[in-house]
């Protein structure tokens, strides 16, 4: 018997709904009138404003997510794999977006943990259960959740050092304040690496956010001369990692006359349990 897209069709239709909600949330975040990603915070860690950009890639691609669910491929990983992990990522993400603009950052911080959790959760399960089998399932099932758990792990290192770090405005970066973005931005240079390093072509989606993190980084901090120069180097190193990426995607490609972007059974899990 066919699938019907009316199959899972309240799972379908709260899916629709917490999108709408968490697109919401970070339009919020832009349209607000304190706007926030120039009026929050100041850290020794914070990234220029560009770096935010990446949400909009994420919801692009989330709504391909939500329209996939539709189509019997897209059910079988979205609606019968991922379940209601999707649902319950959505708001756990408004929430933390609200309560960051609202500048509640410790607060902000543990929902951060809460997303990055929820975020790798699904992360394993497309990874080692659903093998990429079309170009749709890379597009909206793989590639969304490779992104987001990339940038996940970035926003629980940013929003750490805004609950608990130094006002750049107010206060100059000792040398603990230093020592600190020195091993936050070691973090996440290995992690890039880890990706980069789990498969022959690795999880370039998550590379890449990690590596365009660092780089706004070393574009915004000017201020204190060893974390900008340390976030360069972090950032080259992590660009070498997107490279080798993209080296081995290239020699599988020619290989197998096709490209696949991950081996489920050997996928990092970096950024929560």
């Amino acid at each position: 018997m066919s699938d019907s897209w009316t199959d899972g069709i309240l799972l379908k239709i709260v899916n629709i709904i917490v999108y709408v909600l968490f697109l919401g949330s970070n339009i919020y975040t832009v349209a607000a009138p304190s706007d926030i990603y120039f009026t929050g915070k100041e850290t020794y860690i914070t990234p220029a404003p560009w770096a935010f950009s990446i949400w909009t890639v994420i919801h692009i691609l989330l709504l391909g997510t939500i329209v996939y669910q539709f189509f019997p491929n897209g059910k079988r990983v979205i609606i019968d794999g991922i379940s209601w992990r999707l649902p319950l990522l959505g708001v756990l993400n408004a929430i933390y977006v609200n309560l960051w603009a609202n500048h509640n950052y410790i607060i902000a911080f543990i929902f951060a943990l809460f997303v990055s959790s929820a975020v790798t959760h699904i992360y394993y399960i497309v990874k080692k259960h659903h093998a990429s089998q079309s170009v749709a399932d890379e597009l909206f099932v793989h590639l969304p959740f490779s992104l987001y758990h990339g940038w996940t792990t970035v926003l629980v290192v940013l929003t750490v050092f805004e609950a608990f770090g130094n006002n750049a405005l107010h206060e100059k970066a000792g040398v603990w304040t230093k020592v600190l973005v020195f091993l936050a931005l070691f973090f996440l240079e290995a992690t890039a690496a880890t990706y980069a390093f789990s498969t022959p072509e690795g999880d370039l989606p998550a590379s890449i956010a990690i590596c365009w993190s660092l780089f706004a980084v070393f574009a915004h901090q000017r201020s204190a001369g060893f974390i900008h120069w340390s976030a360069l180097v972090f950032s080259i190193l992590s660009l070498v990692w997107v490279l080798k990426g993209f080296y081995g995607l290239f020699v599988r490609s020619r290989g197998s006359g096709g490209i696949r972007l991950e081996d489920p059974e050997r996928a990092p899990l970096v950024g929560g349990n």
